[in-house]
């Protein structure tokens, strides 16, 4: 039986969507999975252990990074949320799994990015990890601050961050943008592992996409991490296509990596804020 590749593995947001996926893949990967999140972790598996934390509460975090060897950071608000929410969870509480790691002296981080950060891109321009930010709102926002931090924390302290610009990812495509922009739950295992496991990170940038016939990014600069997708959008498309009509191709939904993000407003105005 293979030993474990490292001792304890912190994942945040273990109770979420992904979260709750990714413990199958990474409890091989480790002798303990530390699981955390606002609510308990449920069924716990031997080598789990779950710690009730809010991302915004410093003290719990840096608490619950104490021992962990990597950091598998996949916690926070996930969609357009107002600004106190946004701020709470996704920046100050990204902070605090940093600092977390930093003063505990775990060796790299795995951070569930998002296109959102690059969400106003255009699908024709086919970009690459190079290209500039451009986020589709205070959500999209919350994700350049985090990639920006990982890579300060990788410049200035030698922490390795893999930053996964994970775009739908869900158990099948829901609709016809998914067609080219989903990543099934297997192929988000697959890259979070090769991620956490390749011989040599530093700061990198990849885009979590399956392997579907479209492909409006470009993925060459994460190479390095050794990731192949193994599912894809077709088999999906004949009934994806036959209930779901096809897009205004005017409008920016269907023109930018980011889809029905860029109409959003200012979440706050919906909230009754300022």
């Amino acid at each position: 039986m293979t030993a474990p590749r490292f001792d304890t593995i912190l994942l945040t947001g273990a109770a979420g969507r992904l979260g709750s996926v990714l413990r199958r893949g990474l409890a091989p990967l480790c002798r303990r999975l530390r699981l955390t999140d606002r609510v308990p972790p449920t069924g716990l598996a031997a080598n789990e252990e779950a710690v009730v934390a809010a991302l915004a509460d410093a003290e719990a975090m840096l608490a619950a990074c104490a021992g962990a060897e990597a950091i598998v950071h996949f916690g926070g608000v996930a969609l357009e949320r107002p600004w106190a929410e946004v701020l709470d969870a996704n920046i100050r509480g990204s902070y605090h799994v940093y600092e977390g790691a930093r003063r505990h002296g775990a060796r790299r981080v795995v951070y569930a990015s998002s296109v959102h950060a690059i969400g106003y891109h255009r699908l024709e321009d086919r970009i690459d990890a190079a290209a500039p930010h451009r986020p589709d709102g205070l959500y999209g926002l919350s994700k350049c601050f985090v990639e920006d931090l990982g890579r300060l924390y990788w410049d200035k302290f030698g922490i390795e961050t893999a930053a996964l610009r994970i775009f739908s990812s869900f158990p099948e495509p829901a609709d016809r943008r998914m067609l080219w922009s989903w990543l099934s739950f297997e192929d988000c295992i697959r890259l979070t592992v090769a991620a956490l496991t390749a011989p040599r990170v530093g700061f990198t940038v990849a885009f979590g996409l399956s392997d579907n016939l479209a492909k409006p990014v470009d993925d060459r600069l994460a190479g390095h991490l050794g990731f192949r997708p193994q599912d894809s959008a077709e088999p999906f498309r004949a009934a994806v296509e036959a209930k779901v009509p096809a897009p205004d191709p005017r409008d920016p939904a269907a023109a930018c990596l980011g889809g029905w993000f860029v109409n959003l407003g200012h979440p706050d105005d919906a909230a009754g804020g300022g």
